[in-house]
Order: C-alpha cells, then sequence, then structure tokens
C-alpha cells in the first residue's frame, strides 16, 4: 500500500493544465470520464448537500453547445464581431472531451454556501486530479460563458452558477511547468 501512496503523491505532485486549444485525441471513453467524475464527487461535503453537478458535452453535441454559446454572447453583445463568434464556437470544439461542473447551493440548508462553494470547488480539483491519473490533461477554464445567466440556464437551472468549462483529451505537446510559489511564502507555523 505505502508503493500506492507514494506513487498517488508523486502524481499529485507533478499534475499539470493543459491548454484546451492544444489538447488532442484521445480523450476519455464513456467509461473512463465515468470514472473521473465518480472521483471527483468523493469529496468533502459536509451535510452530504451535494451542491455540485457534472453536465457531459458530448462530442456530436458541441456544435449545438457552440451555437448556444454564440446565441448567449450576441443577446448581451449585438455589436459582437465575426471574429468574436467564431472564438466562441471554437471554445466549445476544444479537446476531444467537455464537463461542466455546476455549483448548486442548497440554501434552505443549515450548511453555509460558503462551505458548499468550497465543495464545489474540490469537486474541480478531484476532476482534474482524476483526468491526470486517468493519463489525460485536464484544463479548466471559465470566462465570461461561466458568468452568463443564459449559459448557465441553458446547463444547469435557476440558482446555478459555472464553476468551470472541464476540457480533458491528451497534450498534443508536452506540458511545461509553471512557476509555483515558495512553500514559505505561503506556509507560516502558528
Amino acid at each position: 500500500m505505502l508503493n500506492d501512496r507514494s506513487t498517488a503523491l508523486a502524481l499529485l505532485a507533478t499534475r499539470r493544465s493543459g491548454k484546451p486549444r492544444d489538447m488532442v485525441a484521445p480523450g476519455p471513453d464513456a467509461a473512463q470520464l465515468s470514472a473521473i467524475l465518480q472521483v471527483a464527487a468523493r469529496v468533502p461535503d459536509h451535510g452530504k448537500l451535494a451542491p455540485w453537478r457534472f453536465v457531459t458535452v458530448a462530442a456530436d453535441r458541441r456544435g449545438a453547445f457552440g451555437e448556444m454559446l454564440v446565441a448567449a454572447y450576441l443577446a448581451e453583445r449585438p455589436e459582437a464581431r465575426p471574429a468574436e463568434l467564431e472564438e466562441i464556437r471554437s471554445f466549445a470544439r476544444q479537446a476531444p472531451a467537455l464537463v461542466v461542473v455546476l455549483s448548486r447551493i442548497a440554501a434552505a440548508s443549515k450548511i453555509p454556501a460558503w462551505e458548499q462553494e468550497l465543495s464545489a470547488g474540490a469537486a474541480c480539483a478531484l476532476l482534474e486530479a482524476a483526468a491526470t491519473a486517468s493519463g489525460f490533461v485536464s484544463g479548466w477554464l471559465t470566462g465570461w460563458a461561466a458568468y452568463s445567466d443564459a449559459v448557465t440556464l441553458c446547463v444547469g437551472q435557476a440558482g446555478d452558477r459555472i464553476a468551470g468549462f472541464f476540457f480533458i483529451g491528451s497534450p498534443a505537446r508536452e506540458l511545461k511547468e509553471r512557476p509555483r510559489p515558495e512553500m514559505g511564502e505561503i506556509v507560516r507555523a502558528w
């Protein structure tokens, strides 16, 4: 068991995000994606509320998803240029797999909204780690669409918030390490 733990820690210590536009096939198949989402759902969840939801966007629905994004963008910005609209369409077509993570707060619960939001964030982080453990790379994006009420209502329901768009695939090139904070700057004893 010790070897499994050290392997898991090594994997987590080297996890990197990939740029969705640089991801290629293969991506996770249905069984692999299901396993990734099952792991992502195993986060701390005070009150057992499951204050997050996963919306998978199938490959054959990516074009329709892009057109939904364009319609929402045009409703907010009717003066949008054609290049902007093509960028919105291409957002939906990045990487082999796409999962939208929703944060769904149970307002009537005694559990503070902040704790529920933290649980949703933890689900996002664990989704990324599970994708890495499955041999893929992932990228967590937000942008204007994550804050658009129209987009949120198309993938969720009233009161939901989009925590992020998660693209999963294989890297087209080797991922480079990004600067990380010095541990002395972020850790202190009390």
